[in-house]
């Protein structure tokens, strides 16, 4: 499908979906919004906002992403509503930013996100028979992959064609990156026939971490292996790894929180205590739950 024909697809959706009752109309808080972002790179603006540049914020989108998610797994929605708001920002900012440069807008950002989201949902959007044929999560899932994958061969064909793993963003978090990079080569082919064979995978690369001088280089590099092989036996057993993790971490939080309490009630603080009296302790809190 060509640009035109996805953006006239886009335009029909829009007139379609517009005329359905509840649907979303005009957003005049977002204009206000991108006014305001626009007001602080004027010159008479901000002298932050002014000075920024995509490099020198970009370490910023990702802190107020994670700030959200982490928002949401407290379940506190004004607080998810003021992060979202922080993500946003940093939308606007950039486009803000592209706009001075001459790059591209907001609109744009806009304009590409629907038409994308309107090619990449041909059971939603597509014709009748794709509407019926699909009825689960999975399904979209294989859609999804096979919408990208047109894209890619639709490409310009002077170009190199990219790899497989090309689009996995580099500056993932290893863990989700891991996640991405091994769903993408078993995908393909390259993987085990059983949990089980991925656990002595797990077993092999722990024997050739023990074999490595401490502290070592290679050391570092076998225990990474030791990790990107647990994250596989993780999506072998449909386990997100990175929220897996993150909920670990949580409970940790959680429990050491509460000794930290214990402890003050007692009148004492947890480094003054010994390593099996603090073992004793977190026992105790971990009984409690």
């Amino acid at each position: 499908m060509t640009g035109a024909s996805v953006r006239e697809l886009a335009l029909a959706v829009d007139e379609e979906t517009a005329a359905r009752v509840g649907a979303p109309a005009t957003h005049p808080e977002f204009d206000r919004l991108v006014r305001t972002i626009w007001r602080l790179r004027q010159p008479d603006g901000c002298p932050w906002d002014k000075v920024q540049t995509h490099e020198s914020i970009t370490k910023n989108m990702i802190e107020e992403a994670y700030e959200a998610v982490e928002a949401i797994a407290q379940g506190d929605m004004s607080h998810v509503c003021e992060e979202l708001g922080d993500v946003l920002e940093q939308v606007l900012l950039h486009a803000q930013i592209a706009v001075d440069g001459d790059e591209f807008d907001i609109d744009d950002v806009c304009r590409e996100l629907n038409e994308k989201l309107v090619r990449r949902h041909p059971h939603v959007f597509g014709d009748a028979a794709a509407r019926t044929a699909v009825d689960s999560a999975g399904q979209v899932l294989d859609i999804w992959d096979d919408v990208k994958r047109a894209e890619r061969e639709a490409a310009d064909a002077a170009e190199v064609e990219p790899g497989l793993l090309d689009s996995v963003p580099r500056s993932l978090p290893s863990l989700l990156q891991c996640q991405k990079i091994s769903t993408r080569a078993a995908k393909v082919g390259f993987e085990w026939e059983t949990v089980a064979d991925v656990w002595d995978q797990v077993a092999r690369e722990r024997r050739e971490f023990e074999a490595e001088e401490r502290g070592s280089a290679a050391a570092a590099e076998e225990f990474g292996d030791i990790l990107f092989a647990l994250v596989n036996v993780a999506r072998r057993e449909g386990i997100d790894a990175e929220e897996a993790l993150a909920a670990s971490n949580r409970k940790f939080r959680r429990r050491w929180a509460a000794m930290e309490t214990v402890a003050r009630e007692r009148r004492t603080s947890l480094d003054e205590l010994s390593t099996a009296a603090l073992n004793e302790l977190w026992d105790e809190v971990k009984a409690g739950e």
